[in-house]
């Protein structure tokens, strides 16, 4: 099969390369700069490199008509300008433009989970994407995750650089939220099994491991797995700046990422239902086994 790769110099898309290539697929990468990116030699045979920025239109025209289907794992949140909302949609439509015009059969979209009826500006954008997503003329799966458990996320590597970092916190009230986090090779797997399987077809699911955890918990649980003795105490007067600016100036983030990330740690992400893992088979792991 032929398998278009966006994303693909991001967290989950330079992992989901290799599995794509060992499952004997054909990959076509899109990145915005060639020299930039890294295909370790023994995938190079399976894997076309094209140029493509999806804001700019003319630029998507390399994307070849005869692909399967297609992984969007584009996001701008990390990105520095404050208009990443309006950013991610255009560049959705700009995808959704072109994909009509090849023979993809599916689209598969890793977006964030987004039951909550008062979203974050980050959650509003995953779901205009998928919205946008949704009009094509190809079946579109929506996999919606939280918080995601592994080196190189970088919700977990705030999480990760807080507790290395601080032997007593104190900390805004939203470390109180709750929130359903998942393995990254569990993320890979949803992914993967989802492909050009029509029981996926046209639909989105909420994926989560089995734990419901505060943030609070997820943070003292990790100091735990690492071995350290942790004291955090939450106080309700942190204002979103000041909590952005102390993820900021504790953490290796940048402060827009921080910002985004602040304003959706207020907000519930738990999944309605987990009626994905009986479709596909997949049972995910706990967060401690998860760290």
């Amino acid at each position: 099969m032929q398998i278009l790769l966006t994303g693909a110099t991001g967290y989950v898309g330079k992992r989901l390369l290799p599995i794509l290539v060992t499952e004997g697929h054909d990959v076509i990468c899109c990145v915005r700069d060639k020299q930039r990116f890294f295909c370790p030699k023994e995938l190079e045979k399976k894997v076309k490199v094209i140029e493509v920025d999806f804001l700019k239109k003319e630029t998507l025209e390399n994307i070849p008509k005869n692909i399967d289907a297609a992984y969007y794992l584009i996001h701008s949140m990390s990105g520095s300008a404050s208009n990443y909302d309006e950013l991610e949609y255009l560049s959705a439509q700009n995808f959704v433009e072109r994909v009509n015009l090849t023979n993809a059969k599916q689209v598969i979209y890793l977006s964030g989970i987004v039951n909550d009826e008062s979203l974050s500006k980050h959650l509003s954008s995953r779901k205009a994407v998928e919205q946008v997503l949704n009009t094509g003329t190809f079946a579109t799966t929506t996999l919606r995750a939280g918080i995601i458990v592994g080196s190189g996320s970088a919700s977990f590597e705030i999480i990760r650089d807080l507790v290395q970092k601080l032997p007593v916190m104190i900390t805004p009230k939203w470390l109180n939220t709750k929130c359903q986090p998942i393995a990254i090779g569990d993320v890979l797997d949803f992914l993967m099994k989802s492909l050009l399987n029509p029981l996926t077809y046209k639909q989105s699911f909420d994926i989560g491991g089995p734990d419901i955890l505060t943030y609070k918990e997820m943070l003292l649980d990790f100091a735990k797995a690492i071995n350290l003795k942790r004291y955090i105490y939450t106080i309700p007067v942190m204002t979103p700046k000041l909590s952005s600016y102390w993820l900021y100036f504790v953490t290796s983030t940048s402060y827009k990422l921080a910002s985004a990330l602040v304003s959706s740690m207020k907000v519930e992400v738990i999944c309605r239902d987990n009626s994905i893992n009986s479709i596909l088979n997949v049972t995910p792991m706990p967060y401690e086994l998860a760290l």
